[in-house]
């Protein structure tokens, strides 16, 4: 008996230590295969879009654009070369293929879905289009403290370190429509390394949770 409980302790001493080994170095934790990724040129990019309110509302408290349609997406860029990469974010869009068509879907500014959370049924100043296509009033002082509480969550860094990562949140109306990320996938067309301006290959990461190698 004692021989057996012996060797069921060690069992369990051993699955401990498994479960405590860090990540090997290189690929950050966050593009392991929990997180759906695509990799190549020595780039990762990772996503993981926030479907469910109450996970919104904990990560980004009173600045959750959840409940207005709106997904928050935290997207992981992980760097393993020696040369810095650009990525150009105003070109990054939602992908969204339904059983028929195709949508692309661009993302949102931080100022654009601070509006919307302040101002659901559009601004009421008369001179200011509504969403998608306007821009939140500069003096709307509501408008402004959400910015700056929104502001550290999203993705605004462009430049992707040598052997670094960076990460962040990107916004997407998708109409209160969460189903739509089964076939979805975020696309970022126009990554470069500096100085040389090599372009690389477009990353497709799908929304859902299926590792892309």
């Amino acid at each position: 008996m004692r021989t057996t409980s012996l060797f069921a302790a060690m069992l369990v001493a051993g699955a401990c230590a498994f479960a405590q080994t860090p990540a090997p170095p290189g690929r950050p934790a966050s593009a392991s295969a929990s997180l759906a990724h695509d990799t190549h040129d020595g780039l990762t990019i990772s996503v993981d879009p926030y479907t469910e309110a109450g996970r919104s509302k904990q990560k980004l408290g009173k600045a959750d654009p959840f409940p207005e349609g709106i997904l928050p997406v935290e997207v992981f860029m992980w760097n393993e070369t020696d040369q810095p990469l650009r990525i150009n974010l105003s070109t990054v869009q939602l992908e969204v293929r339904p059983e028929s068509g195709r949508q692309d879907v661009d993302s949102l500014t931080v100022a654009e879905v601070a509006s919307i959370i302040v101002h659901p049924e559009g601004t009421p100043e008369p001179h200011t289009r509504r969403f998608p296509i306007g821009i939140p009033d500069a003096t709307d002082k509501k408008v402004d403290k959400l910015v700056e509480v929104l502001q550290p969550f999203a993705l605004d860094s462009d430049v992707v370190p040598p052997m670094g990562q960076i990460h962040g949140f990107l916004f997407f109306n998708v109409s209160h429509n969460v189903s739509l990320v089964k076939n979805a996938s975020l696309y970022v067309p126009d990554v470069t390394m500096i100085p040389s301006k090599k372009a690389l290959i477009f990353f497709e990461v799908p929304l859902a949770n299926k590792p892309k190698e």
